[in-house]
């Protein structure tokens, strides 16, 4: 695990947002929540919202022109400042394409989303001779998880489908050109979903060039995944979260929480 690499999450969910589109809470409720005065639960809301739902048109615009309209369209998404600055990057939606079909292959998608700026480095720390991975590095991206928090999940569902063809276009021109990229998304999000929440110390053993996760479970994750996995729990709960209730908007069958 290198120095200065961008959390893989943000492929997904930053550019869903920024290119066409991929609860709150830091971590799910355990039961459903209670009800009072006939409320329904939150999932019940959603299913409901889910099938009424009514089609939603495509629209055509040129690939090559497409940045305007992707940054108009998303505004309406989330009005935090982090998500206003990465939206002025150019290539939008070959980059999401790019990304998440980085990120569905277990690849590090850092070149797409070099746009996302970390300041600090790599943290680890040393006690009674065993590193870990240190808590206090997971606050390089708090503010990331705060700007994906802040999305509407069926806002960015929505403009994903409105943005299907040039996204469809851009598949293409990687090489693809019967593939549905649907299915990569959905792939992807899979993936960062499967990610484990570590709460304890994540033990690191170093190697000649860089740390190794001490658990194999961990160090057999996908690089995409080890991303994430360094992003430290709140901040993963909180992206993970975000993406199941967009990928549950999008129609797609994603691992329960």
């Amino acid at each position: 695990m290198g120095k200065n690499k961008t959390a893989i999450l943000v492929g997904v969910v930053v550019l869903v947002l920024a290119a066409a589109t991929v609860y709150y809470f830091f971590f799910w409720p355990s039961k459903p929540p209670e009800t009072t005065g006939g409320t329904l639960p939150q999932e019940s809301i959603l299913a409901e919202e889910q099938q009424t739902e009514e089609y939603v048109e495509p629209i055509e615009v040129d690939l090559n022109k497409s940045d305007e309209l992707v940054r108009k369209l998303a505004e309406e998404l989330s009005a935090h400042p982090v998500l206003a600055q990465w939206l002025m990057t150019d290539y939008l939606i070959r980059r999401f394409v790019t990304t998440v079909d980085l990120i569905a292959n277990g690849d590090s998608p850092r070149r797409p989303a070099d746009f996302i700026k970390i300041e600090a480095g790599f943290q680890v720390r040393e006690e009674d001779g065993q590193v870990f991975l240190d808590p206090a590095g997971y606050q390089r991206y708090v503010g990331i998880a705060a700007a994906i928090m802040s999305l509407d999940a069926k806002g960015c569902a929505t403009l994903y489908k409105r943005l299907r063809l040039p996204i469809q276009q851009a598949y293409r021109e990687m090489g693809y050109p019967e593939g549905d990229f649907d299915v990569i998304l959905e792939k992807a999000i899979i993936k960062l979903l499967e990610t484990p929440v570590v709460q304890d110390r994540i033990y690191l053993k170093k190697d000649v060039l860089t740390y190794l996760y001490v658990d194999p479970e961990l160090e057999n994750l996908s690089v995409a995944q080890k991303h994430l996995l360094r992003m430290g729990p709140d901040n993963m709960a909180v992206i993970q979260a975000k993406l199941r209730e967009i990928a549950q908007y999008l129609g797609f069958s994603v691992p329960e929480s």
